[in-house]
């Protein structure tokens, strides 16, 4: 079943610049070949379920893996039927907002 996810994934008590380390979780998701969109605050990722959960899980363990607490904040938008969420929930809002005077 397709789903839609936000993700966030920080590394946690390493110093105030946390850049490179998110870069290394974004770059597993990236590489995944599953559509995403990444933004100052979350990646969205969409996909089947199974391959979803193992880039999220691939992702958070890049910097687990090296020993680094590492949080992770998920969202999903599991809706049956749709796909493409990612792009036409936004146009949907998009169109409405240029039809409002």
């Amino acid at each position: 079943m397709n789903v839609l996810v936000a993700v966030a994934i920080s590394p946690c008590g390493l110093s105030d610049e946390l850049s490179a380390e998110v870069a290394e979780a974004v770059k597993v998701i990236r590489e995944s070949g599953l559509p995403n969109h990444t933004t100052s605050m979350f990646t969205e990722i969409e996909g089947e379920w199974d391959e979803v959960m193992k880039v999220v899980k691939d992702a958070t363990f890049v910097l687990a893996d090296k020993g680094i607490r590492t949080e992770v904040i998920l969202k999903a938008d599991i809706r049956p039927g749709f796909t493409n969420m990612m792009h036409t929930k936004v146009e949907r809002v998009n169109t409405i907002l240029e039809n409002v005077k």
